[in-house]
């Protein structure tokens, strides 16, 4: 596999080997500074079968149960081990409907430090772009950070825009799909992914952006502490003025691109069982065939018999 090396950062410094909850990671045997860590969660529904808004083209969530994306558990506990490891705090942040706070108390019971929620019918809409733009904002409004982690995508809209376009908004560099954080050293981070050319290993400049991969980790469970105390934890919920969010940016107004039209497609199956001897089968088969426009004209229409 093809290995690119990045540039720089020390990567000779004496290192210490961390093998929590995932791949082997190459940390600092010295101690720096505590990391301010954001890390961005949505909350996708709990099944295949969802309703359309035929009017809006949008995913109809009122009364479908909702679980964090799978993608963003890796990067909960990405943040978490970065804590661990450095010090800081892990603040966990969502956009969504007042619901989704249960998904941001689950984030408290796993050990995240706090959590907010961006919740105003102006977001209501949005395309990836204004999604990463209230997001922004919303990170503008918790102060500074040193690094914000996403999930690669979400398995309800599969764009994988929304981290990327984060970045942009923040004006922080980003590295998307990391399998691997291995060094944290001298305001740089040493980051691995996987590409279709090998394995890149690319420093990042903090405060960046990373979105994670599936296998970066294996995320944790609740504790009974944690559970207690993500129940007593006072999660604010912030509105479009509260983080000085241009309307015209936000929800479908902001939005450029536009779903126009959503739908389930139809499958029509059915089977059919030819009786008969072999020749009668094979014939009936043909003539159905050539009935169906998948046969040529000329096709011999039964079975060819050798001497």
């Amino acid at each position: 596999m093809k290995q690119r090396t990045a540039t720089a950062c020390q990567m000779e410094r004496p290192v210490a080997r961390c093998v929590r909850n995932g791949p082997e990671r190459l940390l600092p045997s010295c101690e720096y500074g505590m990391m301010n860590i954001i890390v961005c969660v949505k909350q996708v529904p709990d099944t295949v079968e969802v309703e359309i808004d035929r009017e809006t083209n949008t995913l109809i969530r009122e009364g479908v149960d909702g679980v964090i994306n799978p993608f963003d558990l890796y990067a909960v506990e990405e943040a978490l081990c970065l804590r661990d490891q450095y010090g800081g705090t892990v603040t966990a942040l969502s956009m969504g409907l007042p619901q989704v706070v249960a998904a941001l108390r689950e984030t408290i019971s796993l050990g995240v430090d706090n959590a907010v929620l961006l919740s105003d019918r102006a977001f209501a809409g949005a395309d990836t772009l204004a999604t990463s733009y209230a997001l922004a904002r919303g990170i503008r409004t918790i102060g500074r950070f040193d690094l914000v982690i996403c999930g690669r995508q979400a398995i309800d809209g599969d764009t994988a825009h929304v981290g990327p376009e984060l970045a942009e908004w923040l004006g922080v560099p980003h590295v998307g799909c990391v399998r691997q954080i291995r060094e944290v050293t001298d305001g740089c981070m040493i980051t691995e992914r996987v590409t279709e050319d090998g394995l890149e290993r690319i420093k990042l400049p903090l405060p960046g952006l990373v979105t994670v991969a599936k296998g970066i980790n294996e995320p944790r469970f609740p504790t009974l502490k944690g559970m207690m105390r993500a129940m007593r934890s006072e999660i604010p919920i912030w509105s479009a003025q509260d983080v000085a969010a241009n309307v015209s940016r936000v929800g479908l107004k902001g939005s450029p691109t536009r779903v126009v039209r959503t739908f389930t497609p139809d499958h029509h199956r059915r089977g059919e069982i030819l009786e008969g001897t072999t020749e009668e089968q094979v014939t009936g088969l043909l003539c159905r065939l050539r009935k169906a426009g998948l046969l040529q004209e000329g096709t011999p229409s039964g079975p060819t018999r050798h001497p």
